[in-house]
């Protein structure tokens, strides 16, 4: 990494939070690995927390490193950023993992530190390896051979208790045991144990010794008590030089596909009075604010904070609008940011498969807020598609084609008048479904009929001039499915692909263990799931109940966000 980074990390966390700590002795050291290289890992504003909080403890101290850049040495031993040291020099090695597909860089980041990849050979001179982020929250089954230990929620309740209990002195077994019993969110997969049916699926996950036979998930349900904010100012990140402060998490509208509209309910927002203070933070850093959130239109406040945005020197962005929730303050802040694309997700071209997936938007809204955008002189647009969606047919994919040009027509209209016109990018992204979602039972289409459905809409397109049509690759879709899905025995599918370097096609096809069993199985909402362990407090019935829904082409309300018993959360939680 560039030393430009290293001067804005000394500048703002040795001035503000002045956690850099040359002396080691009688501290906790903790590497805190991004399976990703620095610029995806920096980019990720869960990373760059959970290193502010560790540095915040007295007695920790966290350094930062990455998986190396192609144009590095991937066999060197991986280093953290702060001090060059090894990373299995530290007490414990710490993964912050967001998506599944980094999971083999985990596992080539372990080997390059000189350890042994499965945890059950690890021994006591060897670092703890821990691993967090929503990844191992929806699922960790399919690394649970790798880690010793997970932890289960979110990083603010969970960081400072375990690094109340962690004894770096003591012998490993005993040090997660004292953890797996005094705490909650600890997923130690020793202590657990999978048994099978003949079918393959689970007949029972079961604890092996004296500790909770399931996992709570937890949360920190308080938004107003701790800002979530960047801790590290750089260049080299998807967003340059760009503040960004996290405004909400989970989303009251639950859409059916996405898993962040599930595990954190209930949805929580931050006050203004605490948002007004974080971008005056950040104000005196840069002029580039990003609001993060599931759905940042949603904010309660959001007029105030567009209020505010008008009246200072700063440019904003957002993470998320919904094309039903632009408000003249939303567009005057995105014009003040001079935004130059901006993005609507209808996720379904038909009306039909948008009440499927819950989705809460008309086509009305769609066009309205395309027109709106471009004659608000924003000249780029981009739309967000999903293919494979479950009862999808050819007829809901022609729909996709019909909407863009539809969108064309009305970006056509406003671009005119200001003689100048722009682009609209069609983003196409094959639908895998996710745990602790309505549609966690369902199979993935299949990657030929993907391919399909992405040249029918392709084809649909490909003579509308200053329309593009980007479209993701099935066949990354499925293994991400299969990692979404999987149980330990996709742990061997990962091995085998991590001795291939990486290559799916021959470690698939050599595999012992079946993929398509995780991939194209329709699973029965009566079986064991193998995430079904991690309580996240959503009722399974609930869950049920809205996938039958969506088989019926009925929509379901918004989460109120206030104390019911619709889903179970606030129940459990409140």
């Amino acid at each position: 990494m560039a030393s430009k980074t290293d001067k804005l990390y000394k500048r703002y966390i040795e001035s503000e939070i002045g956690t850099i700590r040359k002396d080691w002795r009688g501290r906790i050291r903790v590497a805190l690995v991004y399976p990703n290289t620095y610029h995806v890992g920096m980019s990720n504003l869960g990373f760059q927390t959970v290193y502010r909080l560790l540095n915040e403890m007295e007695h920790v101290v966290c350094e930062r490193a990455f998986l190396p850049e192609d144009n590095e040495r991937r066999s060197d031993r991986i280093r953290t950023i702060e001090s060059r040291r090894l990373i299995s020099d530290f007490d414990i090695i710490a993964f912050s993992i967001s998506f599944e597909n980094d999971y083999l860089n985990l596992l080539s980041i372990i080997e390059s530190a000189g350890l042994p990849l499965q945890s059950s050979a690890r021994g006591d001179p060897h670092p703890l390896i821990i691993a967090g982020g929503v990844a191992c929250f929806i699922n960790p089954e399919p690394i649970a051979p790798f880690i010793d230990c997970f932890l289960i929620g979110e990083a603010e309740p969970l960081l400072p208790r375990f690094f109340e209990i962690f004894d770096p002195g003591a012998d490993k077994k005993s040090c997660l045991k004292n953890l797996a019993k005094n705490m909650t969110g600890i997923y130690v997969p020793a202590f657990y144990k999978a048994y099978y049916n003949e079918d393959g699926t689970l007949s029972s996950f079961d604890p092996v010794c004296d500790v909770p036979a399931k996992i709570k998930r937890v949360i920190l349900e308080d938004l107003s008590i701790i800002p979530t904010c960047s801790a590290i100012l750089t260049p080299d990140t998807t967003f340059p030089a760009t503040f960004l402060i996290e405004v909400s998490r989970g989303c009251p509208h639950g859409c059916r596909f996405c898993s962040a509209g599930y595990i954190y309910r209930p949805p929580r927002f931050r006050p203004f009075t605490l948002l007004e203070k974080n971008m005056e933070d950040g104000a005196l850093l840069t002029n580039r604010i990003g609001l993060v959130g599931a759905a940042v239109s949603d904010l309660p406040e959001i007029k105030k904070i567009c209020d505010r945005v008008r009246q200072k020197d700063i440019r904003v962005s957002f993470s998320s609008l919904r094309a039903d929730a632009l408000s003249p303050e939303l567009i005057s802040a995105l014009r003040q940011g001079r935004v130059k694309t901006a993005t609507i997700a209808p996720e379904a071209g038909s009306e039909r498969m948008r009440k499927v997936i819950n989705k809460g938007i008309t086509e009305e809204d769609i066009l309205s807020a395309a027109e709106t955008l471009v004659s608000s002189g924003i000249p780029n647009l981009k739309l967000y598609f999903m293919i494979g969606l479950p009862t999808e047919t050819m007829d809901d994919i022609e729909a996709i084609v019909k909407i863009c040009l539809q969108v064309k027509e009305k970006f056509l209209e406003s671009s005119r008048s200001k003689r100048h016109i722009g682009q609209i990018t069609v983003s196409i992204n094959s639908f895998v479904p996710k745990p602790v979602t309505p549609f966690q039972w369902v199979p993935m289409d299949d990657v030929r009929v993907l391919k399909n459905k992405i040249k029918k809409i392709k084809n649909g397109l490909k003579r509308v001039a200053n329309v593009r049509v980007h479209a993701d690759n099935p066949r990354w879709a499925y293994i991400n499915a299969l990692l979404s899905r999987g149980d330990r025995k996709v742990a061997e599918i990962l091995s085998l692909a991590h001795s291939n370097r990486g290559n799916w096609a021959k470690t698939l096809k050599a595999s012992p263990v079946d993929p398509g069993f995780y991939v194209h199985r329709d699973m029965s909402v009566n079986e064991l799931l193998p995430w079904d362990f991690i309580d996240h407090g959503i009722k399974k019935s609930f869950l049920i109940r809205e996938y039958k829904r969506a088989k019926a082409n009925r929509t379901s309300p918004p989460c109120p966000m206030d104390s019911c018993d619709v889903c179970g959360v606030c129940k459990k939680n409140l």
